[in-house]
């Protein structure tokens, strides 16, 4: 149903990103920003956003949104109805902040030592937050919105757990959308990407088990450390003869580990691996050939290969319809130039794809400006994207939640 909107034909007139800003939402940016700064002092990992989940929960109750919290461990809903329309929308942020230690010398810098919102997750929040506060108090619509803020995105398993626990059974919605910032891309620019838009990711953990012995008599041994490097090599083969060139696939060694002397042969070495793709059958192919080359490689130097490979998540795959009618809402609000021609799809990964599996929607990103790159101890998220990138939510809703579907 949500598919088939549209939004008004024509060529928008070129404008500034500053007359795409809702005044409303402008004239309370320094309060916005306050807020994002708030959260970076206190940065929380996965499943502990207690202060975080408690802090969105206070404004959302007192801005008038029935709040729902605890969904999916720490996760928080704020639902807001309107008038008789039947539309029902999905607007998700991310909470959650990461294991690094802050580099950036910031005024308002991690209060929580080694944790920081190295991603802009603090950020993500703030847009949010903004966009409920202008829907609350100035927002025309008619229909049911639900923002959803979501634990546990860097784990992969916050948006699962959050639909494990009744998500879209208690709080239902025809479509669901979310945003990424991202740094290299102007600061409030947009960009916007059919069908694949981020990568699967799966981990992979491998163990070479030989047998140990002195390096000086290595023909009594079975060595770990030598399967293991013809494997590093024989991995790099599994994208380039075993994947269409046309397609994206990833393989990467993180880390290895394996002996503490230079004379000693160790038993074992232990090997961790990402592994990415667009495609859900280029996915299954690379984890296939991942284990049957590990395994032979190792066999086929007396070795023996123990690989532990879990599903992470998906890849993200907007769908068109819905990706569509934000892409237009974004040209007609801020002009052809802040909507990033032909923007590419990017092999990171998000478990909003585990959403986007269960309903249709679309994940859009939102220029972070010349900064650090994400999970970067040096990261920064930039303030100026909070203003667009929560008026674009705010149109969004405007427009999707009306009496009578177009």
């Amino acid at each position: 149903m949500s598919g088939d909107i549209s939004v008004a034909p024509g060529h928008p007139q070129r404008v500034s990103a500053a007359t795409g800003v809702l005044p409303e939402i402008a004239a309370r940016a320094a309060e916005a920003i306050a807020i994002r700064h708030d959260l970076h002092r206190h940065p929380e990992l996965a499943f502990e956003e207690h202060r975080t989940s408690a802090r969105v929960a206070e404004l959302l109750q007192h801005w008038g949104y029935a709040v729902t919290t605890g969904v999916g461990g720490t996760g928080v809903i704020g639902t807001l109805q309107r008038g008789n329309g039947t539309r029902r929308l999905g607007l998700r942020a991310d909470m959650d902040a990461l294991p690094i230690a802050e580099e950036t010398g910031l005024a308002y810098a991690s209060q929580n030592e080694g944790l920081m919102h190295a991603c802009g997750h603090d950020g993500h929040t703030a847009i949010l937050l903004s966009a409920a506060h202008y829907l609350a108090h100035h927002g025309r619509f008619s229909g049911t919105l639900h923002l959803v803020f979501q634990p546990a995105e860097e784990t992969g398993s916050g948006a699962s757990k959050m639909i494990d626990d009744g998500l879209f059974e208690r709080f239902p919605v025809d479509a669901i959308y979310g945003l990424h910032n991202w740094p290299g891309v102007p600061v409030g620019h947009f960009g916007f990407v059919d069908g694949p838009a981020m990568a699967s990711v799966d981990w992979a953990r491998l163990k070479v088990i030989g047998k140990g012995g002195h390096g000086a008599e290595p023909q009594g041994s079975v060595d770990p450390i030598l399967a293991a490097a013809h494997i590093v090599t024989a991995l790099q083969s599994v994208v380039s003869r075993n994947v269409d060139p046309r397609q994206m696939g990833v393989v990467t060694v993180g880390s290895i580990h394996g002996g503490q002397a230079a004379n000693v042969i160790p038993d074992a070495v232990e090997l961790t691996l990402t592994v990415r793709a667009y495609l859900p059958d280029v996915r299954d192919t690379l984890r296939r050939r991942v284990i049957e080359i590990a395994e032979q490689t190792a066999s086929a130097f007396g070795a023996r290969a123990e690989i532990s490979f879990p599903r992470g998540f998906p890849s993200v795959i907007n769908h068109a319809g819905q990706t569509a009618l934000v892409r237009d809402l974004a040209v007609q609000a801020f002009g052809r130039e802040q909507v990033v021609a032909d923007f590419a799809p990017r092999t990171a990964s998000e478990d909003f794809a585990f959403l986007l599996q269960a309903r249709p929607g679309s994940f859009i990103f939102v220029g972070n400006g010349d900064s650090a790159s994400l999970h970067s101890p040096r990261y920064v998220f930039n303030d100026a994207a909070i203003a667009p990138a929560a008026s674009l939510w705010a149109r969004l809703a405007e427009h999707y939640l009306v009496e009578e579907a177009a």
